[in-house]
């Protein structure tokens, strides 16, 4: 609830609203405040955190209608609901994309000051290409726009918007305030969309540049772990159920594979965007055609010059007001297919983890469960999964904005894509620093894979079985016949008495497979179970996965701390 809020509350139904303000704030846990630790919250309790509560309630004010009820840190349930009364901002929403997981750059590239500054950056970008095309622009006036790129008064374009409902001519009516000489041509023969598409499209082109490289790193980290446990034998699953055996280096190639079809799709799609460039109001550089006098050239000439200033190579030929919304369609969708990815990887790992085989890292005192002290939940992993699902959802938004974008324009779009293409960017910033954290720490417990096999193994080994007795001279239906017998009395104890898999044991002690006793051992050898997984891996890691990485060799250092 916030300040502007709180007067529309009438004397009578305070009482009411902060009833239900406590129950909602206090009850659900009567013993228990929270505290900020490290830019999160985590829980405290105890007459320690009362006593706290009782001097920091002072810090509030109240809201009209009476007493107020006090939750148990002795602060006033209502005025908990008070936005911006505290000065750190903690009785404010803030979204734990940006407040807990995700990167500063990242944070930075959709923050306030990266949009405006790259909106004067983009004004100053016109009134450059303007003036070396002929018109009456002088250089005391671009110097004075150079002078002034992120000197911006925040305050005094809030106040302006405010006032004009307009966000773009609150920041023209700002930067000319601190730039009295260039005022009159700033935004000259520009619309909004001018600086709105094109930040967005810089934006986004920067979003890939950071994520580029953090998925080359965890493929690079992956492939160190698949090329060191390629040769490492376990058991492969389908249907969850127990398979033929792979490697643990050839399942993670798995993971890698797709890791590296998303690399492609995010290099495609960074390098498809294009600049909306200058093109008007409705897309048909109406406004510099009549600025340049009927000119075509100097009108194609200034939309090259402005996109080539803004660091791309080509501007889309035609667009409405806006540049297609299908690009944010496409942008969307190859991050959604990075998200789902990462949840499968993810899953593998929290599988793999329940199993005992594979576990993410897991530090000296880091805690599983306030319950129970034995647990070691792969809350890395849970949370890539988590996140992943809300980054394959977004992509949702802008199919449906692009369909129902009206002619040249509507303006339903401008709301949800605030939303919608920065949780995507920083969604997937987060995932990817989270799995290179897995990536780098990933243990493996070779004992525990060795100890599955062989509780699975000797069933696989029966068509193995058959065949070396054929070869020593045996029936085949006789010996499968055998075999069919023995393996159910095994099953039986393993399934009805809980006991181990003696099917070996039992063939050892049939006189029937006596020619091939000798050879029971390298029967049940696990490498012979697992075909070319070791070569594949090699052949994988050498002739798809190294030279995708190339590029990137330069940004492949340094190790992801997980602050939460």
């Amino acid at each position: 609830m916030c300040l502007a809020a709180k007067h529309l509350i009438p004397a009578f139904a305070a009482p009411l609203f902060t009833l239900c303000l406590r129950r909602h704030l206090c009850c659900r846990h009567p013993t228990r405040g929270l505290r900020p630790s490290g830019g999160a919250f985590r829980a405290v309790g105890g007459a320690s955190s009362r006593r706290r509560g009782g001097a920091s309630a002072r810090r509030y004010p109240a809201l009209p209608g009476g007493p107020q009820p006090v939750c148990s840190r002795g602060r006033s349930a209502a005025v908990m609901a008070t936005c911006g009364a505290e000065e750190d901002g903690l009785a404010r929403y803030r979204s734990p994309l940006v407040s807990r997981y995700a990167s500063p750059e990242m944070g930075f590239n959709f923050s306030e000051r990266k949009k405006f500054g790259t909106w004067r950056r983009l004004w100053l970008y016109l009134a450059q290409a303007e003036k070396s095309l002929g018109l009456p622009i002088t250089d005391e006036q671009i110097q004075e726009m150079e002078a002034n790129l992120d000197n911006i008064d925040f305050k005094m374009a809030a106040e302006e918007e405010k006032k004009l409902r307009h966000d773009v001519m609150a920041h023209v009516h700002t930067f000319a305030h601190c730039c009295p000489k260039a005022a009159a041509i700033i935004h000259l023969g520009a619309t909004s969309c001018y600086v709105g598409d094109n930040t967005d499209l810089i934006v986004l082109r920067d979003g890939f540049d950071l994520l580029l490289p953090k998925l080359a790193r965890v493929i690079s980290r992956l492939a160190d772990f698949a090329e060191k446990y390629a040769d490492l034998p376990t058991l492969g699953f389908t249907h969850y159920q127990p398979a033929q055996l792979t490697t643990v280096g050839k399942r993670c190639c798995l993971w890698i594979q797709d890791l590296c079809m998303d690399l492609q799709n995010l290099e495609r799609a960074r390098n498809d965007l294009r600049f909306r460039g200058v093109k008007g109001t409705t897309g048909t550089q109406a406004s510099f055609l009549q600025l340049f006098e009927g000119d075509h050239s100097k009108v194609e000439e200034l939309d090259r010059l402005v996109t080539a200033k803004a660091g791309f190579k080509r501007a889309y030929m035609v667009t409405g007001q806006t540049y297609s919304r299908k690009v944010d369609i496409e942008v969307l969708s190859v991050l959604a297919s990075l998200g789902a990815s990462i949840h499968k990887i993810c899953t593998d790992i929290r599988l793999l983890a329940n199993l005992k085989e594979i576990e993410e890292p897991f530090e000296k005192d880091q805690i599983g469960s306030s319950a129970m002290p034995y647990k070691r939940n792969p809350m890395r992993s849970e949370r890539c999964c988590s996140l992943a699902r809300h980054l394959m959802t977004l992509v949702l938004d802008p199919l449906q904005t692009a369909s129902v974008q009206w002619f040249e324009r509507t303006l339903d779009d401008s709301a949800n894509r605030r939303v919608c293409l920065a949780e995507a960017f920083l969604t997937a910033d987060i995932i990817l620093s989270t799995l290179q954290n897995i990536s780098e720490g990933l243990v493996v417990y070779p004992k525990v894979i060795e100890r599955r096999i062989r509780q699975e193994l000797p069933f696989m080994a029966t068509e193995n079985i058959i065949m070396a007795m054929v070869k020593a001279g045996g029936n085949r239906q006789d010996c499968h016949e055998k075999i069919r017998v023995l393996s159910q009395q095994a099953a039986a104890v393993v399934k009805q008495e809980g006991g181990d898999n003696d099917f070996i044991d039992r063939v050892r002690a049939d006189s029937y497979f006596s020619p091939i006793h000798k050879q029971l051992e390298s029967l049940l050898d696990p490498s012979s179970f697992t075909g070319r997984a070791p070569q594949q891996v090699a052949k994988f890691l050498k002739e798809e996965v190294r030279p995708v990485l190339i590029p990137y060799q330069s940004k492949m250092g340094g190790k992801i701390e997980l602050a939460l």
